[in-house]
């Protein structure tokens, strides 16, 4: 008598097949985890940067009073009497000022920095660390400095024009030397910054492209102009526009240099009286019109926009074409 065994498993219910249902999620991660990670920023950005951007210009077209309890709506009002406004062309020109005489030296400072900082220098290291000293520094404490510095009567800047048989210039009361000292400030405590920025962009450049200028006779200088800053095109518009917004953005600075009963005014008459000194002016203390004052928010971002693209097109025209092996001559 035999027994025959049967080893296969007793059957079980369908359950549908496990490879169809595996691939149906492999396609579903791919097509939606990408926007599932990227999600979390744009709720950030919607909560924290859209929302307060609209918000704001709505506001602008309201005559907001922050004492007030009605908002009537009046349109384009606020617009058209900012554009007819003395002091917003004045406030205007002196941001423009002061953004041209701080940001064109110290993207050319930074940039002389970064390759003086990417050569074999002893301790370099504790140079590159020694150059962000300035930004980490308290804007409050620079601005004291400063303010002592081209101070009138005992600035030490006035000081050492006395010794040359200069006379004493009036850094605060004189409009175009106010443009000067505080853009001395600024570029003081943002040139390292950009360097560093720089600098790291020169660490990525592969060094078979200075070996093969230097076979083709290129000196250092040549080898600066013709390699390194084609290859740095993409970073210094990076750096262009972030100091194109922090210049035309320009509060603390201004603010701290100027002293008196009403500060906020950048002087006597208004002479650094940057556009945010002037928005926080009409916005809070002591006019408290927040739809003028979000006015002057919405022209300062369309001019932030204008001359970031202004300068993207500017550094694309001058930048040349990526520099190939044996090029430079």
């Amino acid at each position: 008598m035999t027994v025959q065994l049967d080893a296969r498993p007793p059957a079980t219910p369908a359950t549908g097949n496990p490879r169809q249902s595996s691939g149906r999620l492999s396609r579903f991660d791919t097509r939606f985890s990408p926007y599932l990670y990227i999600a979390p920023f744009f709720l950030i950005f919607g909560v924290f940067g859209a929302y307060p951007l609209a918000y704001t210009f709505w506001v602008s077209l309201h005559d907001w009073d922050l004492l007030g309890a009605d908002h009537p709506f009046v349109g384009a009002e606020n617009y058209t009497r900012l554009l007819a406004d003395t002091d917003f062309w004045h406030a205007l020109v002196n941001t423009l000022g002061i953004f041209v005489i701080s940001t064109v030296p110290q993207l050319l400072a930074a940039l002389w920095l970064a390759n003086l900082l990417n050569r074999g220098l002893r301790a370099r290291t504790g140079w590159r660390m020694a150059v962000l000293v300035p930004n980490v520094t308290s804007t409050a404490a620079v601005a004291i400095v400063f303010g002592v510095l081209f101070g009138r009567e005992f600035g030490m800047i006035n000081w050492l024009l006395d010794l040359v048989g200069m006379d004493p210039i009036g850094w605060k009361s004189n409009r175009f030397a106010s443009w000067v000292a505080i853009s001395a400030m600024v570029d003081w405590r943002w040139t390292g910054y950009n360097a560093l920025i720089l600098l790291a962009a020169m660490q990525a450049i592969p060094r078979d492209l200075y070996e093969a200028a230097a076979i083709d006779g290129a000196n250092r200088a040549r080898q600066f102009w013709s390699v390194t800053v084609p290859l740095l095109k993409p970073t210094i518009i990076f750096c262009t526009i972030i100091a194109t917004i922090g210049g035309l953005q320009l509060f603390t600075e201004p603010r701290m240099f100027n002293s008196g009963t009403n500060p906020i005014r950048g002087g006597p008459l208004r002479e650094s009286q940057t556009l945010t000194m002037y928005m926080f002016e009409n916005a809070f203390a002591p006019h408290y019109n927040f739809g003028y004052g979000s006015a002057v928010a919405w022209l300062l971002f369309a001019l932030i926009a204008i001359v970031a693209a202004v300068n993207v097109l500017i550094l694309r025209r001058l930048g040349g074409d990526r520099p190939q092996k044996g090029a430079a001559r």
